[in-house]
């Protein structure tokens, strides 16, 4: 059998049970602002702003890196 079915199907699987127990509402306040969500939903959320963060820092490097050695 294919391994990268098995894998792929074995994360959505624990990514399923993830949402799953953690469906419980919470609310998150910040300054003025008040929101409510899904826990599962909430951890996702800051996964992905944490990847998009990383990955802009790293390209924010790279470039001054890149413009630094080239002015040498």
């Amino acid at each position: 059998m294919n391994y990268k079915l098995i894998l792929i199907l074995t994360l959505v699987g624990l990514a399923v049970l993830f949402i799953i127990q953690n469906i419980a509402a919470v609310e998150i306040q910040f300054l003025f602002w008040s929101i409510q969500m899904s826990r599962s939903l909430l951890i996702f959320s800051l996964l992905a702003i944490g990847v998009i963060i990383g990955w802009f820092l790293h390209g924010y490097l790279k470039y001054r890196k890149d413009k630094s050695n080239k002015s040498i």
